[in-house]
C-alpha cells in the first residue's frame, strides 16, 4: 500500500523560494569594465566606485545600469521580550516613530529627501507583539513564513535598488540572539547598548538573551527555526524583501546590525542568497563588524552610526548614485580629445 505524501509546511514553501536563484550577468559587468577603461581617468583611480557600477550592472543585467526608483523599505514590529527590560525605551515608541516617519520628521526622511530615494513603511501588527522569547517561540511557523512572504511585496512597483530598514523597540536583543544562535558564544559576544542602555541594563539584556538561548537549545540548527523562535516580524519582513530582490534581479544595500540579522539567516540557508547585496555601512552597535566579515561583506561607509531605519544604507545609496554618475557622465578619452596613457 503506498504511503501518503506528507503535506508541505509553511517553511517548506519558503525553502522552495531558494530554488533557481538568478545569477549575475557577467556580460553586463564586462561592458561596464570596458567603458571604464575608456574614461578620462587613470585606471582604477575611483577605487570601489568602479566596483559598485560593475555590481549594479551584473545584478540588474544591464550594460548601462541605472537608478531611477531606489527604495528604502522600513519594516516595523514589536517584541514581547521588551517586558524584560531589554530596552531603554518602551514598546510604544515603535508606533510613535512610525507616526514620525509619516510626518516626515525622522532622520530617514531627511536622508531619503536629500538623495531622491523613495520611502515605504510596513507596519507589522504593532498592537500584537511577538511572544517573549524567553518563555515561548516568538512566532508560530505560519506567522513567521507569512510575514516573510509579506516582506516580498516591498519589490512591487518596479524599483531598481533596495535598502531594507527596520524600526522596533527590542529588536537589537532579537538580532543578538540570532547571531548567538548562528555563530555561537554568549550574548555578551554579540550585544550592544541598543537605544542607550546603561551597564545594568546591558547586563540584564545579556542575561535575557542567554536565558532565551538556553530555553530554545536543541531547536536552533535550522535558520528558519531561529527566526521564528528568536526573531521578530521586521526581521522576517526584511528577509522576504531581500529574497524577493534576488529573485527579481534588484541589487540590495544592507543597513546595520538588525537588518543584517535578516541577511545572516538567508546566508545560513544558502550562502549565495545574498550575493546581490553590498553592505551599506558598518554599525557601531554590537558586533556588526564581525557579522559583516562572516557574511563576506566590506562596508561602503563607517560613520559610527547605530540608528537603524535604513539610514546607513540610504546614505550609501547616495554614494552608489555618485559612482553611477561618474561612470555614465564622464567623458571618454576620445570624446574629450584627451591623450590616453599610450599616446
Amino acid at each position: 500500500m503506498p504511503h501518503p505524501t506528507p503535506m508541505s509546511t509553511p517553511f517548506d514553501d519558503i525553502r522552495d523560494l531558494f530554488a533557481d536563484l538568478p545569477a549575475p550577468c557577467h556580460d553586463s559587468a564586462l561592458a561596464v569594465r570596458r567603458r571604464d577603461a575608456e574614461l578620462t581617468k587613470p585606471p582604477g583611480s575611483l577605487g570601489r566606485l568602479e566596483e559598485i557600477v560593475e555590481w549594479l550592472a551584473a545584478w540588474q543585467g544591464r550594460a548601462e545600469p541605472r537608478i531611477e526608483r531606489p527604495l528604502v523599505a522600513v519594516f516595523a514590529g514589536n517584541h514581547g521580550v521588551t517586558a524584560k527590560g531589554v530596552s531603554a525605551f518602551p514598546a510604544a515608541v515603535t508606533r510613535q516613530m512610525l507616526d514620525n516617519f509619516t510626518a516626515g520628521g525622522a532622520a530617514i526622511n531627511q536622508i531619503c529627501k536629500a538623495h531622491g530615494i523613495g520611502l515605504k513603511v510596513f507596519e507589522l501588527a504593532l498592537d500584537h507583539p511577538t511572544r517573549d522569547f524567553t518563555e515561548a517561540p516568538a512566532m508560530e511557523e505560519r506567522e513567521a513564513a507569512g510575514t516573510l512572504v509579506y516582506g516580498m511585496e516591498a519589490l512591487d512597483g518596479g524599483i531598481d535598488l533596495l535598502a531594507p530598514g527596520e524600526m522596533g523597540i527590542g529588536n537589537t536583543s532579537s538580532a543578538a540572539a540570532i547571531y548567538a544562535a548562528l555563530y555561537g558564544g554568549p550574548a555578551a559576544r554579540w550585544t550592544g547598548r541598543g537605544t542607550g542602555l546603561d551597564d545594568e541594563g546591558l547586563a540584564r539584556k545579556n542575561a535575557v538573551i542567554d536565558a532565551a538561548l538556553a530555553f530554545h537549545a536543541g531547536h536552533l540548527s535550522d535558520p528558519l527555526e531561529i527566526l521564528r523562535r528568536l526573531g521578530g516580524r521586521e526581521i522576517a519582513g526584511m528577509m522576504g524583501a531581500i529574497l524577493a530582490a534576488r529573485r527579481n534581479r534588484v541589487p540590495v544595500l544592507l543597513d546595520g546590525y538588525v537588518a543584517c540579522a535578516a541577511a545572516a539567516l538567508l546566508h545560513a540557508m544558502n550562502a549565495d542568497a545574498i550575493s546581490h547585496c553590498l553592505a551599506g555601512h558598518v554599525s557601531a552597535e554590537g558586533a556588526h563588524r564581525d557579522v559583516l566579515e562572516r557574511l563576506g561583506k566590506k562596508p561602503l561607509l563607517d560613520l559610527g552610526m547605530r540608528l537603524g531605519e535604513g539610514s546607513g544604507a540610504a546614505l550609501a545609496i547616495g554614494l552608489v548614485k555618485a559612482a553611477l554618475a561618474c561612470h555614465s557622465g564622464m567623458a571618454t578619452f576620445s570624446s574629450a580629445g584627451v591623450s590616453g596613457k599610450d599616446a
